[in-house]
């Protein structure tokens, strides 16, 4: 049995704490039934190639390794490459391509940026000492630990990370793209940001809590396929004494990310890090897949976190198709004027916009609530006069539910608003790959890909529109799913309820389908 260093307990309980702190509350056969796997077919891990990988070391370092080249190919293409950031190799492969690229994944997978992430990765290796060898020293860390009681809260604080870096790059138009400088001074900063964190705090802190992509992907993320590392057989790992795979042993670290395989019931916080895989001395951890959307109607126990950050994700992309269009500019302008702000975006209208699309979320679901049942059956809600037990009653029976059927709406308006850039400018990769130090006049043909889009406007918009029909019907057939287990309990009138569900679902739709007509690939 492996041992453990007394000095390595209070860090290894702390984290034990952390993700049982958000395990469903389940018990008796229903929790029995919860923590069975997907299908024992389902599991890639009992593949003998695959799990034969997983189990290698260099397995997740090997996945890093190339974006982590790239994205110093990046910083060093700010300062050497050419000047146009339209052939520059560091603002086309980041603007027009990565960005793109990270939303397919999110929405087809789940957390696979995680597992390869450059940023998280460079922390890690200063704080283990080592780039996947495993060590049993002392990390190169304070070891500062984030309060528990922020565990049910951390996806809030990436989504407003997220934000507050959104508005950074539209205020100095890195994005545009502009300036390639201006990429490398981003990714530095992040890097860097990182790497501090990972010094400062134990763990992956960094990732779980404060990483600006982190609420994004966990949440939009569900409607991926990849479930993540799962208990096999729950009694096992309930009868364990060592719990290794979040304490660490012999042949793995402790699950960076703060999550038990044995709670875990969707794919919101699995890393796909592989070490819970490693650590576990009976072999009862299994990566697992999933039908799509498991993770947006499945879950026995929601979070109200997730629900805060869909609404806020929400504004945000208001935000950004309601800047693309004509008359925010004549608002933006007016707004600066009178406030003396130097530059676009002005911050009133910015957190306005997105303060209102989240004003409207709650309010519609309060619309919801009163129409379906003001306050409940008798017999299935005791009387709970306060206004603190309401707000209670209201954000956890139905705001969050409501939220969680929004999530492929939302995932689809993501991806649909990444497109104009890929599909207009994509094929540049190549001329600004031969340039990626500049001095390099490019491949002899390349030339002609520089204004070659691979879609027309109308085809560009066209798909923009199919891509929101899709996640559209994805939400309406969340709603339909969620409902049952979830607010049905608590009206008086389930059908009227659910009818309301639908409605906001199809509200909310044509209002961000329609907008990309008049935006005619806008970017």
């Amino acid at each position: 049995m492996t041992t453990h260093k007394v000095s390595e307990r209070p860090t290894a309980d702390h984290a034990f704490r952390v993700a049982v702190r958000l395990r469903p509350r389940v018990s008796g056969e229903r929790g029995t039934e919860h923590f069975k796997p997907t299908t024992p077919t389902r599991d890639l891990a009992r593949i003998p190639w695959v799990g034969r990988m997983l189990h290698k070391r260099p397995f997740q370092f090997l996945l890093i390794l190339p974006n982590q080249v790239i994205f110093w190919l990046v910083i060093f293409a700010g300062v050497l490459g050419v000047a146009n950031p339209n052939l520059n190799f560091g603002t086309v492969i980041t603007w027009y391509v990565w960005f793109f690229l990270v939303f397919v994944t999110i929405i087809l997978v789940g957390r696979a940026w995680c597992v390869m992430c450059p940023f998280g990765g460079a922390g890690e290796w200063v704080q283990r000492r080592t780039m996947f060898r495993r060590k049993t020293g002392r990390p190169l860390t304070l070891g500062i630990k984030l309060p528990e009681s922020w565990a049910g809260y951390g996806l809030v604080t990436s989504a407003l990370m997220f934000i507050f870096l959104t508005y950074i790059e539209e205020f100095f138009n890195i994005a545009g793209p502009g300036k390639p400088i201006n990429t490398t001074w981003l990714v530095l900063g992040i890097i860097g940001t990182a790497t501090a964190i990972f010094l400062i705090f134990e763990r992956r802190t960094f990732c779980r809590y404060i990483c600006p992509l982190s609420g994004m992907i966990g949440t939009l993320g569900a409607t991926g396929m990849v479930a993540g590392f799962r208990t096999r057989d729950f009694q096992i790992c309930l009868n364990c004494e060592t719990k290794d795979c979040m304490r660490g042993g012999e042949t793995g670290y402790g699950c960076p990310w703060y999550t038990w395989p044995g709670s875990a019931d969707t794919n919101l916080e699995c890393g796909l890090c592989t070490e819970c895989y490693k650590a576990c001395p009976y072999d009862n951890v299994g990566l697992f897949v999933q039908k799509p959307m498991t993770s947006v109607v499945e879950p026995i126990r929601r979070r109200l976190d997730v629900a805060w950050v869909v609404a806020l994700l929400f504004g945000l992309i208001v935000f950004q198709q309601v800047n693309a269009l004509g008359f925010y500019d004549t608002v933006d302008n007016w707004l600066n004027r009178y406030t003396g702000w130097p530059a676009y975006p002005n911050p009133i209208d910015y957190l306005g916009t997105i303060a209102l699309g989240v004003a409207f979320l709650v309010v519609a679901t309060r619309l919801i609530q009163r129409v379906g049942a003001a306050n409940g059956s008798p017999a299935a809600v005791p009387d709970e006069p306060s206004l603190m037990a309401k707000s209670r009653r209201f954000f956890g029976q139905w705001f969050e539910p409501l939220m969680y059927g929004m999530i492929p709406l939302v995932a689809a308006d993501y991806l649909a608003r990444q497109m104009p850039k890929f599909f207009d400018h994509g094929l540049r990769i190549v001329p600004a790959v031969a340039n990626v130090f500049g001095g390099n006049p490019g491949l002899k043909d390349a030339s002609s890909l520089y204004n070659t889009p691979m879609l027309t406007t109308d085809q560009l918009v066209a798909t923009q529109v199919v891509v929101m029909i899709i996640g559209s019907i994805a939400s309406a057939w969340a709603m339909y799913r969620i409902w049952p287990r979830s607010m049905s309990a608590t009206a008086k009138k389930p059908t009227l309820a659910l009818t309301g569900a639908l409605t906001l679902v199809l509200v909310v739709a044509l209002a961000t389908t329609l907008i990309y007509i008049p935006m005619q690939g806008a970017q």
